[in-house]
């Protein structure tokens, strides 16, 4: 109760406190990545066999984003704790309860897509692409394009598979309904194929698909989980 009545330097301050722990975090894990680096861009690296750099720098700078996109995750638990500890202090604590609730199912939710993608999408991709050349075309692929593909398209689906809990809070707030959704299926499945095509970091429709179809799987079951959840709302306003 007392973090409420905080002054607005105070808040500042642990502020400033919560951003140095989480850039410390991710300090170390980045250093512990990059220690282990070479291994993970040897595992990375099976779809294709190998890899080349066209430049000096360019190994080590892929090495090093690589190194911090793994440091980043290691240390999401540390920073998704210290963004907890900083906004519950300004939740009520009905408020605070709706956040633990959600926070552990968009991490399972970003790990889902972000696992859809590196061990089916990737993949499947990786093998559309190197076939479609033929056997007479030999890939030579680029350390550094290589990388930022898989991390990009890795991130990409882990942020999209956050479209179930955004549907549930918009439907806790009263903002959207199921029937809303149901209805404007069709605008939505057109809105989530042109989002495919301008996330996907390749212009070509067979990625934009394996983007779109998990989307589309996902926007159906929210209609359904907005349904049992704006039943229970509707039923507590009955009640109140």
């Amino acid at each position: 109760m007392a973090d409420r009545h905080m002054t607005l330097v105070e808040h500042l301050d642990e502020l400033r406190y919560r951003i140095l722990i989480s850039l410390a975090a991710i300090a170390i894990g980045t250093s512990i990545a990059f220690w282990k680096i070479k291994p993970i861009v040897a595992y990375l690296a099976k779809p294709v066999g190998h890899l080349v750099f066209l430049s000096p720098t360019e190994a080590f700078m892929a090495y090093f984003k690589l190194a911090f996109f793994v440091g980043l995750f290691l240390a999401s638990p540390v920073i998704l704790f210290q963004i907890w500890g900083f906004v519950s202090s300004a939740l009520k604590e009905k408020e605070q309860k709706v956040f633990l609730f959600f926070l552990p199912f968009s991490v399972i939710l970003f790990l889902c897509g972000a696992a859809l993608a590196f061990f089916i999408v990737i993949p499947l991709a990786l093998k559309f692409f190197i076939n479609f050349a033929g056997p007479e075309v030999l890939p030579v692929i680029s350390i550094s394009e290589y990388l930022s593909f898989i991390t990009i398209l890795t991130l990409i689906f882990g942020a999209v598979f956050e479209l179930p809990v955004a549907i549930i809070i918009l439907s806790k707030l009263g903002l959207v309904t199921p029937a809303f959704l149901s209805k404007n299926r069709k605008w939505a499945i057109l809105i989530i194929f042109l989002a495919a095509a301008a996330l996907t970091p390749t212009p070509d429709a067979f990625t934009q698909m394996l983007m779109a179809i998990p989307m589309i799987l996902l926007y159906e079951i929210s209609i359904w989980v907005s349904r049992l959840v704006y039943v229970k709302r509707e039923e507590i306003k009955d009640d109140a």
